[in-house]
Formats: structure tokens, sequence, C-alpha cells
């Protein structure tokens, strides 16, 4: 009788209890655990804007933070996985270092000896050997911690001191550069962008991802007899994520190249420029492309695949997944398997963009890649989180360092700032999950 009632109190339309605010929020779906993160970060922009003078907001500072975010939010996205399954990496940072060494050493020193400078081919293998190497050691990783019973926080700790020294050890404290030209487009810069006209047509392509994703899911609701949400509230998403899409292009391409290289490139292609100088466009950065590329795939994984929903199953309780059949200790390897690939991707970013592997690359990006994702939802106590709040975390973090350092605040400082926000945040996930219940 009680889940009679239940299940017809449950037939009520929703939109008809609470306040506008909250039929709104009802009717358009929207998660308010996010959209508390983006009003944050709007006060966190403004905030710094006004302490500025105009500084933060401008098309230039959005473009390299944008920039800057790339290699925290891709190892975000591996981090919420980990965390998920009620686990921890501490050894990211390093394994960046360590593989960044790898890739550095190989495209700088070993492969110049079999195929010469700026080979075609040097930026295909060198990602290869970093991907392998990074994959390896987040299998080795993984293995002692599924199959040896040894926890995730002293076998990333300790991973966190073996690779940092292995990052010494592999060029004995030297730092490797310059890297390959095409390798270099990886880490943004002017040349490492794709223009004003492509970062349009990409604007357009995610927009019209954005109306199909939406109408496929409305059938899929209309197919399986789930309540449909408003044409208003429809077409109130649309307008937000293609406004949001748009936005962020317009900014992308409203930051133009150096008037000096944009001279350059004048003269070299008998250009004539205007008194005013040539207006080229940066346009979307290469190494965000890859960010939000990887961000989508592993979205994908994480909601569409089986694999995905094994890995929540662990995180929502690991003895009931293995008692339905789930192979718990095989999925945990690959959950670091697939990390440490994430972190070899960050390495390439970040050696692109330094144009140089150096022993400090990655020191602390533990600490922001877990903030990111601790911020962007993901529960310490495993069984949630989602892959665009972690890559909204990262962008969190890394808008608080870029105004911090606008501002001139010392690092020591910076750093401060940084663990607060991390134990508020869990504070605040904490109380969250209380009221929940």
């Amino acid at each position: 009788m009680a889940e009679m009632n239940t299940s017809v109190s449950s037939t009520k339309p929703k939109s008809s209890v609470g306040g506008p605010v909250a039929r709104f929020v009802r009717a358009t779906e929207l998660d308010t655990r996010l959209l508390g993160m983006i009003g944050a970060l709007l006060l966190i922009w403004v905030g710094f804007d006004l302490m500025t003078g105009g500084l933060f907001l401008t098309p230039r500072n959005l473009w390299n933070l944008s920039v800057q975010t790339a290699s925290v939010s891709v190892m975000a996205t591996g981090m919420v996985l980990v965390i998920v399954t009620r686990n921890i990496d501490l050894s990211v940072g390093s394994i960046l270092g360590f593989t960044g060494m790898i890739m550095g050493v190989m495209q700088a020193e070993i492969l110049p000896q079999f195929l010469g400078f700026e080979n075609p081919l040097t930026w295909i293998i060198t990602l290869g050997c970093g991907l392998a190497v990074g994959g390896m050691i987040g299998m080795l990783q993984g293995t002692v911690i599924a199959y040896m019973a040894v926890p995730s926080f002293i076998v990333t700790l300790g991973g966190l001191l073996v690779w940092r020294g292995g990052t010494w050890f592999v060029t004995s404290g030297r730092t490797v550069a310059p890297m390959d030209a095409t390798f270099r487009l990886m880490g943004g810069g002017t040349t490492g962008s794709i223009g004003e006209v492509a970062s349009w047509v990409v604007g357009v392509i995610a927009c019209v991802a954005i109306v199909a994703a939406l109408l496929n899911s409305r059938k899929q609701r209309h197919r399986f007899g789930f309540p449909l949400r408003p044409l208003w509230a429809e077409y109130f998403l649309v307008a937000l994520g293609c406004g949001i899409v748009i936005g962020a292009v317009w900014v992308f391409n409203s930051y133009p190249w150096p008037k000096a290289i944009a001279r350059r490139y004048a003269e070299a292609n008998g250009i004539v420029a205007p008194d005013g100088g040539l207006f080229i466009a940066h346009g979307i950065a290469i190494p965000v492309l890859i960010a939000l590329g990887i961000g989508v795939v592993m979205t994908f994984i994480s909601t569409r695949l089986r694999f995905g929903r094994y890995v929540f199953a662990i995180g929502g309780n690991p003895e009931a997944a293995e008692l339905a059949g789930i192979k718990t200790r095989w999925v945990t390897v690959k959950i670091f398997a697939l990390m440490g690939m994430l972190c070899a991707v960050a390495a390439a970013i970040s050696t692109a963009r330094l144009n140089a592997a150096t022993n400090a690359q990655g020191e602390l990006d533990e600490l922001y890649t877990i903030a990111a994702a601790v911020i962007g939802g993901t529960s310490l106590a495993g069984g949630s989180g989602t892959i665009a709040g972690a890559m909204l975390g990262a962008l969190v973090m890394q808008s608080l360092q870029s105004g911090m350092v606008l501002l001139g605040i010392d690092s020591p400082l910076q750093r401060i700032v940084v663990g607060v926000v991390l134990v508020l945040a869990v504070w605040l996930d904490t109380v969250y999950r209380a009221r929940a219940k």
C-alpha cells in the first residue's frame, strides 16, 4: 500500500510544486550544484576584474586562461573515475613530469638520430611513446592496488616520489629543449590555434551537436515513456548551450596575434598591412580543443559504456558489484591505466607549451587535479561525479590562480588559498549530501 501511494503521488506534475525558481530548475533539469559552481566562477571573474582594473576579463587573459586550464582539466576527467571508485591518485603530477621528460628526450635527442629534425613522424612517435609509458605506469600502480590489496593512497604516494625521482634520472637533471615544431602546436601559442574561420566552423558544429543531443534525448524519453521536458525548457537549453559556445568563440577570435608577429606574417606573404596593423585572430587554441575532445570522450565512456556503469557500480557498493559479477579488480587496473594515459596527454600539452621538458614539470598538479574533481562535485565517498563538473572545477582553480597572479600575490599565499578552497569544497560536499539524505 505504501508503494502504491508513493507511485500515485509521483504522477502529480512536479511543475506545480515549489516556487518559480524551483519549478524552473525542475523543468530544465539543470544540476543545481553545477549552477552553483557556475555562479561562483562568475563571481570570481567579476571580482578579479574589478580588483585588476579590467585586466581579468580581457580576451587575452581569457584565452590564456583556457590554455592554462587544459592540462589539469584533462587529468581531472580521469581523476573523476578514480575517486568515484573510492580510490585516489597522488602521483599524477609526477607521472606528467616523467612522461613529459620521456617525450622531450625522444624528440630532441633520440629520434633525430634516425629521422632527422622536424620529421613529420616525430610528433606521432613521441606522443605514442608517452601514451604507452603513461599507460604502463598506471597499469602497474593499478595492479598493485587491485591484486596486492595495497591502499591507493600509499601506492600513489610512493609513485609521487618514484616518478619524480625518475624524471631527474632520465637526463640527470638537465632541461631538454627545443621540441619538434609540429609537437609544439599542442601547446597553443600564436601558431597553436586554429584561426578565426575554423573557430566559427567548430562553434557551428558544436551548436548542431547540442541541438542533436537534445533532440535525441527527447526522442529516447518519448520512446521509453519517460516524462518530457516542456518545449520552452528545451528551447532554453538550446539557447543557453549555443549562447555559451558562440560567446566563447567570439572571445577567442577577439584576441589578435601580437603586432610584430602579424607584421612579419604580412611581409612574408606579401600582404599590405593597414595603418593600424594587421588583425589576425588566434581563434580556439589546439590544447583547448584537445581538452574538450577528451571531455566528450570521457563523458561518453562514463555514461554510455558498460565500463562506465561498472565504475559507478563499484563506487556505490564494491561488495555488491563483485557479487553481481563485475571484475572489480580488473576494472580498477583499467581505470589507473587510463589515468596514466591522460597524464601523458597532459604532459604533451605542458611540454609543448613550455617548449621544454623540465624536472619541475607537473609539481603540485596532483593537488589541482584532485581539487578540480572535488570542487566539480565528485564525492570522496565514491559513487558520484561528473566529467563536466571536474573540467569546470579545473577552470575555477585556474581562475583563482590566474587572478592572484594578476594581483601580484606571492606563490605561498596562492597555495594557502588553494588549500582553503579545497577544504571548503569538501565541507560543502559533506553538507550537501547530508541534506540530500
